[in-house]
């Protein structure tokens, strides 16, 4: 149960940031002994991967955090952010982790489920991301879109980590992060509302 944890809050984190969760794996696995991952994922604390996952993420904090620019950086990141969701969830339910010392011999029997799993949970979490950035954009005058940017980082950060130390405190950043994104979206359903009145009026 504990590594669907893992997996959850790592591929819900990627659907905010696609590279801090991957790096976060790929960090911990090379240079503690937090999570041990599989031969099949070791690729993920390669170097390499990390120099070119570090390089992304810097662009990606860019991008993201320039309104307009953010709202073109979250139609690549459709592809993006279920791929690293997917990822994640996959190396996670199959890692051993400070509070995983046996993983799950069903997902090693089925890898695909997992991964599966990482790219629709990444995919929900993006969309709702994508559709709420463009009304604290417009709300704000595009002044929003750095702090809500950062906050989005500082989530996915914290839920990286939270999910392979803490995996059960995953569960309240999920219930925190459902009633943000609901509060976000019924404010942007009354101010729909509110300019439809004028426009009748």
């Amino acid at each position: 149960m504990l590594e669907v944890l893992t997996g959850t809050g790592l591929a819900t984190a990627a659907g905010l940031n696609a590279y801090i969760p991957l790096l976060t794996v790929g960090l911990l696995a090379r240079f503690t002994d937090v999570i041990v991952l599989p031969a099949s994922w070791q690729w993920l604390e390669n170097p390499w991967i990390l120099g070119i996952l570090a390089v992304l993420l810097v662009i990606e904090l860019v991008a993201d955090k320039v309104p307009m620019v953010d709202h073109l950086n979250d139609m690549v990141q459709t592809v993006v952010r279920p791929t690293s969701g997917g990822l994640t969830f996959g190396a996670a339910t199959s890692a051993e982790t400070v509070t995983v010392d046996d993983p799950a011999s069903f997902f090693s029997d089925h890898t695909w489920v997992p991964i599966l799993a990482g790219i629709v949970l990444s995919l929900l979490v993006h969309g709702a991301k994508a559709a709420v950035r463009p009304v604290v954009n417009s709300a704000t005058m595009g002044v929003g879109a750095p702090v809500i940017s950062t906050v989005e980082d500082g989530v996915s950060l914290s839920m990286s980590v939270v999910a392979i130390l803490l995996p059960l405190l995953v569960l309240f950043f999920l219930v925190g992060l459902v009633a943000l994104f609901w509060w976000l979206w019924q404010r942007r359903s009354r101010r729909r509302n509110a300019r439809a009145g004028q426009s009748v009026c």
